[in-house]
């Protein structure tokens, strides 16, 4: 029998993961520019990338756990002090609506790429789906989430390792992955590492604040976020190495991963293309929840308006740009102010010891 200690520590790591999966992992375009498009060298990168995972996500739940703040959002006035915090407090909810977008246009490009159906049918569907989950809170979304997360990033890995096993001697064209003019975050592949875990840690950190003010004990929640950054990190570099594999194919894709199933057969691509849409929908709601609950406590009437409003209106923008172009924009600009914000929170921390 699990025992309660267990389920939560478990309900933490599926809610991390499910919380970074979104449509730049689940569709394979962010593996693709931030980690797969430097060949070898993205590999480490993703190592890097675990290693501040486990930092960054430790300390917010930790911190969420000791302080528990009134709003999430207090947690950048914690790290970063008063001025820059509320800075950082407006940009983080602007960011997280412009990743909204991110989400929903993800959600249409995928139906599309596999099933022929319009781009504003999928974007109106993750849209619908996230208003009415975000209506019923929190604890609703990461009930759901926490379950749905780890199924997900089990299935990225299984894609990768079959993807890999499948064209393993495709390995071999990693050298000619410079001439393909791959769409990247950065020119280094260091500072690309860096814009990743930037523009992830950003939002992160007021939803693991959040779950961890409501945690039975530290212990619970750092284990929780250990196990999630560990899960994560290694779907990244099985993708990465299943991309690279096939890198031709994938280079240009708008869905590189769903090119992945495609070559492994019809039915695994329809499969996969629902596992999309899932992982999609477990970054989308959070997302749209942080955007929602900055407005209004959940339960209002406020609450609930706005989170239609902004659905609403996140769907018209996601309509309007090319997937792959929101990637590259929206999270670079991001992911700079994410590395700011990963200073302060050493300096802070260099402050505690």
């Amino acid at each position: 029998m699990i025992n309660d200690d267990v389920k939560q520590i478990y309900s933490i790591a599926g809610a991390f993961i499910a919380f970074l999966i979104g449509s730049g992992f689940a569709t394979g375009q962010e593996i693709m520019q931030y980690f797969a498009a430097y060949g070898v060298k993205g590999l480490i990168s993703a190592i890097i990338v675990f290693f501040l995972f486990i930092y960054t996500g430790v300390s917010f739940v930790t911190t969420g756990y000791t302080h528990k703040f009134d709003k999430g959002n207090d947690i950048f006035i914690y790290y970063c002090g008063r001025n820059a915090g509320r800075i950082y407090d407006y940009f983080s909810v602007i960011f997280a609506y412009m990743s909204f977008f991110v989400m929903v246009a993800g959600a249409g490009a995928t139906l599309n790429q596999q099933f022929g159906l319009h781009v504003s049918f999928g974007c109106i569907a993750m849209s619908m789906l996230s208003i009415v989950t975000v209506i019923f809170g929190l604890d609703n979304i990461v009930n759901i989430i926490s379950k749905i997360g780890p199924v997900i990033a089990t299935m990225a890995i299984l894609l990768g390792l079959t993807a890999i096993i499948k064209n393993f001697d495709g390995l071999k064209n990693i050298s000619i992955i410079p001439e393909l003019d791959i769409m990247k975050a950065s020119e280094s592949w260091l500072f690309s590492a860096l814009l990743y875990v930037g523009f992830n840690i950003l939002l992160l950190s007021v939803f693991m604040s959040s779950i961890g003010a409501r945690t039975k004990s530290i212990g619970i929640a750092s284990r929780g976020a250990i196990f999630g950054a560990a899960g994560y990190s290694i779907a990244i570099a099985v993708i990465a190495i299943g991309l690279m594999a096939n890198i031709e194919k994938t280079a240009h894709s708008q869905i590189p991963s769903l090119m992945l199933a495609s070559e492994i057969g019809a039915p695994v691509a329809i499969i996969f293309s629902l596992s999309i849409f899932a992982e999609i929908f477990t970054t989308a709601v959070p997302l749209l929840w942080i955007v929602s609950s900055r407005i209004a406590r959940e339960d209002t009437y406020m609450f609930k308006a706005a989170t239609v409003v902004f659905a609403i209106s996140g769907t018209a923008i996601g309509l309007m740009v090319p997937f792959n172009r929101l990637v590259n924009i929206i999270y670079v600009i991001n992911g700079y102010a994410g590395i700011v914000f990963l200073f302060f929170m050493v300096k802070k921390s260099i402050l505690k010891k």
